[in-house]
């Protein structure tokens, strides 16, 4: 299948309450580490299926939202076509230390959506 969901990622006003919420809830193994810049990041395992990760909400004002990504060929050139097709670019393309590229768009209807695209290993 082309394009799938690669990545589900909750940003949260309560990092602490939510890692106990959801570690509750599911049999989810929450591995914490410092993914670049100082900012604390909670890798999601869910074992099958798409995994994905939790941090602080960075956006003042926001409420807490889960994220989906899409695996994405071409970084910059899904971004540009994301945007000609109507789409406002909320985060332009931003490397993710060793481990790819990512920007989150928001489509004509107001979703927002991730675009990824992981560095070859």
């Amino acid at each position: 299948m082309a394009n799938p969901f690669v990545h589900v990622e909750l940003s949260t006003t309560d990092l602490d309450k939510a890692k106990s919420f959801y570690q509750s809830l599911f049999d989810w193994q929450l591995i914490e580490g410092d993914f670049g810049g100082g900012m604390t990041y909670t890798m999601i395992d869910v074992g099958e299926g798409t995994g994905g990760g939790m941090m602080k909400q960075m956006v003042p004002g926001a409420p807490s939202a889960w994220l989906a990504y899409v695996l994405v060929d071409d970084i910059d050139a899904a971004t540009a076509k994301a945007r000609s097709l109507g789409a406002t670019i909320m985060r332009d393309v931003m490397e993710v230390m060793d481990a790819g590229w990512f920007s989150i768009i928001i489509d004509p209807t107001g979703a927002y959506l991730g675009l990824w695209k992981p560095k070859a290993k």
